[in-house]
């Protein structure tokens, strides 16, 4: 058997393109699927991970001296407006959104801009994939140009490489993003810059009347689907109630935003009764919602832990105490940035986490393997495994710590350019004449 393998791996080795093939010695390897393993090798033959700890480089695959580096699957940021929203104050350089309650026809893969500058820096932190999401959404306040709404379009999973969105492209509809209603008694005035707060009755009153818009477009794609399926003569196309079908049948799950408890737990009611997956994003006070949320397995997103506290008489330290909570209680869940600003910092999050009771393995797999697995690809990414997308990350570091350096990084096998618009400015300032 182990000369069958062998001669397939030379083989392969034979037909490696020199572009995303490459074999790796003397590295440390954290596969997060699994135990580290020192001083090994890792053979990458066309951008997919063909072996792990083989003695010597097939004949015509160039080799990689990695002695004293670490090699760890790529970073994945689950929550961004990446390639859709440029600089979130001008809204001309956002195309994040539609007019309209209801848009789960839009998908946020057609409107990436691959020429963005936020990808080149971002992926020189060593995230190579992230959730691009239409709208406005919690956490960091998504978005400037976006529209609101209610269901506002597919989000998409993309690699931060490409020359066109197709080529970026890993799963274009990964979630369904839906902001839930909530009963807002507070409100801002931006004309004044004044807070003003309105009566509990009202509130309830757009609440009820939200809710009531939500199970009636509902109701209708269902009965659409129906119709459909059994191939009703005159039946017109609808975009809207077509884009829903996947969500019915239980291929795509609906992303949707609810922060605290009550939230959390009208959604949770709401996707038991559509009988719809779902995921749970910008999640901050889960209270005794957090026990629902394990008990029927209820992947989340969680926003950053170093923004601040969601009630300004909560401990500081509440966001921070977050994740480990929700690992204790069985929760899977992985990071997002809910904006661009910081999105390149995803991993400092996990690790702020991990100061706070969260285990450090545990905050790794919050921005790789959880991340992949809940947004369904996880047999293909997120661990660095056999058979396996080469989505790699080397340092001569833990990657969660500030004074790591990242030496290189591959996306499908590909070397990336660590190169931003960050990198640039720094190399023609420290020229400057005096």
């Amino acid at each position: 058997m182990r000369l069958i393998c062998s001669i397939l791996l030379l083989a392969a080795g034979a037909f490696a393109s020199d572009k995303d093939s490459f074999f790796m010695k003397g590295v440390t390897v954290f596969p997060v699927s699994g135990p580290k393993l020192d001083n090994t090798t890792l053979l990458v033959v066309d951008g997919k991970i063909a072996d792990i700890g083989g003695k010597a480089a097939p004949k015509g695959v160039r080799v990689i001296d990695g002695k004293g580096l670490q090699v760890y699957p790529g970073l994945i940021n689950s929550a961004t407006n990446i390639g859709l929203s440029e600089i979130s104050s001008i809204r001309e350089t956002n195309d994040t959104g539609e007019l309209g309650d209801f848009n789960p026809q839009l998908r946020a893969i057609v409107a990436i801009n691959p020429e963005t500058e936020h990808i080149p820096v971002v992926r020189s932190n060593g995230i190579t994939m992230v959730l691009t999401m239409p709208g406005a959404s919690g956490g960091g306040g998504m978005g400037g140009g976006g529209g609101g709404g209610i269901i506002m379009g597919q989000a998409a999973l993309i690699h931060l490489d490409g020359y066109t969105y197709e080529e970026m492209e890993i799963n274009r509809s990964a979630a369904y993003q839906m902001r839930f209603p909530t009963m807002q008694s507070r409100s801002f005035d931006f004309e004044t810059f004044q807070a003003t707060r309105g009566s509990f009755a009202d509130a309830k009153r757009r609440y009820d009347a939200q809710m009531q818009d939500i199970k009636h477009f509902f109701s209708e794609a269902r009965s659409y689907m129906m119709a459909k399926n059994a191939k009703t003569p005159g039946l017109r196309t609808n975009l809207r109630y077509d884009a829903m079908i996947p969500v019915f049948e239980g291929k795509a799950p609906l992303m949707i935003t609810a922060g605290r408890e009550r939230e959390i737990l009208a959604a949770i009611k709401f996707a038991d009764e559509e009988k719809v997956k779902i995921i749970l994003a910008d999640v901050r006070e889960p209270g005794k919602a957090l026990e629902e949320i394990a008990k029927k397995k209820i992947p989340c997103i969680l926003g950053p832990v170093t923004q601040l506290p969601p009630e300004y008489d909560m401990s500081y330290d509440f966001n921070f105490a977050l994740p480990a909570q929700m690992f204790k209680a069985g929760v899977k869940f992985a990071f997002g940035s809910f904006q661009n600003q910081f999105a390149r910092n995803i991993m400092f999050e996990a690790a702020s986490a991990s100061s706070y009771g969260l285990p450090n393995n545990e905050a790794l797999k919050a921005i790789t393997l959880n991340a992949a697995e809940i947004f369904g690809v996880g047999d293909k990414y997120g661990s660095i495994e056999k058979g396996k997308y080469a989505d790699l990350l080397v340092t001569n570091g833990d990657p969660m710590e500030v004074k790591t350096e990242i030496k290189m990084l591959f996306i499908q096998g590909r070397t990336q350019s660590l190169e931003s618009k960050h990198t640039r400015l720094y190399e023609k300032y420290k020229a400057r004449p005096n």
